[in-house]
């Protein structure tokens, strides 16, 4: 007798503690998939830089992706980090009002770590392309992307467009 006990009931009481959802959980709590898909959205920007034989740049937008999501923290633009070369991404709305900065170090000279005899030292490589990308957390308010370039004299206005 106890080896039949033992051969129905523990297999039903296995079979009960593996199950996801117990019926003792209150079902209002549980998030629908559409409510979690307006939680947030991310937009991607990549881009692609190009020098010229003029010396001046020429930035193409190459492509705009959006995934959900929501960012873990947002790029903040700090102006004591600004140096000549870097570039400054602004986005905006429909009127130009400023939403949002971001930082781009000068992705034409990006600082690489060499490894030589001496030891490890940071040296800036010059680029005649590059890539980089933005990010941004979605808004119907953003309508476009302006990129500035920060040169010694103020900024100049590389790139324009309308998302």
């Amino acid at each position: 007798m106890k080896n039949l006990f033992n051969f129905f009931i523990v297999p039903v009481l296995l079979l009960c503690s593996f199950q996801k959802n117990s019926t003792l959980s209150d079902p209002g709590n549980k998030a629908s998939g559409a409510e979690i898909r307006k939680e947030g959205k991310i937009v991607y920007l990549f881009f692609r830089t190009d020098k010229e034989v003029s010396g001046k740049e020429r930035i193409v937008l190459q492509e705009k992706k959006v995934a959900e999501g929501k960012l873990k923290f947002t790029p903040s633009f700090d102006r004591n980090e600004v140096e000549a070369g870097d570039f400054i991404v602004i986005l905006s709305d429909a009127g130009g009002k400023e939403i949002t900065k971001q930082l781009v170090k000068n992705p034409l000279h990006p600082e690489m770590e060499v490894y030589e005899k001496e030891g490890v030292s940071r040296k800036k490589i010059p680029l005649d392309n590059a890539e980089f990308s933005v990010r941004y957390s979605y808004s119907e308010q953003i309508q476009t992307v302006r990129i500035e370039k920060v040169t010694e004299s103020g900024n100049q206005l590389l790139f324009t467009q309308k998302l």
